[in-house]
């Protein structure tokens, strides 16, 4: 207990990593479908957080996981721009040479409500419920005593060790390195400026799995399949290096937002509140009027 309440962010990724490989030998026997327990970081979440700040820890993750009442355009974000990116990525795949999917192939986006509901609401069936372990525990803890910036570049290479089952399987191209370093970006970008939300998170994780993952790089083989996924993690590099700069002389590397503060280690008593307030700077929630 004395190791693990000295080094809680360090006993959470051995439990993420553990949790979620369990699945590899699972899935050699043929007893799973992927590699991975997509869940594990979740699950290593809850553990540490029971371990550490008992019951009002877990509560404080799981309110995060409900966190609805956020700026209508992160919605927007979170659902808009993976299926952009897609979309972008596809156009790009096919004008360089891929086969043209089939009026069949896109026929099937009717499917594609389900496929997100599915992928959000049930663990294990897609990425989204990795959310809360990565945003909802690591990422504060991460940007406590540094930059957003900094913390999104070091988590996005834990959460690209993570995936390595899925790139030695074959389901996944080793270009998800690149891509996932560049999401995380964005996905740090929103969490903070959504005061922490890790639902919009899950909703932005289950729409590029449902978009992505699951209908437009399912239409492509072969050398075409590795075009798209290089295509992919570009498109999502441009837009993270877009995202940097433009952020960074906007609002500073240290918060990537101008309205709020970066979502730091919570008080254990207190869900969601912060020490004092930077000048210049709002706490998550409040915003600063701008001198005129």
């Amino acid at each position: 207990m004395s190791l693990v309440r000295g080094h809680p962010l360090i006993t959470f990724l051995v439990l993420a990593y553990a949790l979620t490989w369990l699945a590899w030998p699972m899935w050699a026997l043929g007893f799973w479908p992927n590699p991975v327990f997509s869940f594990g970081p979740f699950l290593a979440a809850l553990i540490v957080l029971a371990l550490t700040r008992g019951k009002s820890g877990v509560g404080g993750l799981l309110r995060r996981m409900v966190r609805w009442r956020v700026e209508l355009r992160w919605y927007a974000v979170a659902l808009l721009l993976p299926a952009e990116l897609a979309l972008a990525a596809t156009v790009l795949n096919v004008l360089l040479g891929a086969q043209a999917p089939s009026s069949v192939e896109l026929g099937s986006w009717t499917i594609l409500l389900l496929t997100f509901a599915i992928v959000l609401l049930i663990p294990g069936m897609g990425g989204a419920w990795e959310e809360p372990g990565w945003r909802g525990y690591a990422l504060p803890r991460l940007q406590t005593g540094r930059s957003a910036l900094l913390a999104s570049l070091i988590l996005g290479v834990l959460i690209s060790g993570w995936h390595l089952p899925l790139m030695v399987a074959g389901q996944v191209h080793y270009s998800d390195v690149v891509l996932i370093i560049a999401a995380v970006i964005i996905f740090n970008w929103v969490f903070n400026n959504a005061q922490g939300s890790v639902l919009i998170t899950m909703l932005m994780h289950a729409m590029n799995n449902t978009i992505s993952g699951s209908f437009f790089s399912l239409m492509f083989s072969g050398a075409d399949s590795v075009r798209q996924s290089w295509l992919l993690a570009a498109v999502w590099c441009v837009v993270a290096i877009v995202v940097a700069i433009v952020v960074v002389i906007v609002a500073g590397p240290a918060h990537l937002s101008r309205k709020h503060r970066k979502q730091e280690e919570e008080e254990e008593e207190e869900d969601g509140k912060k020490g004092a307030e930077e000048p210049g700077v709002a706490r998550p929630g409040v915003v600063k009027p701008t001198p005129a």
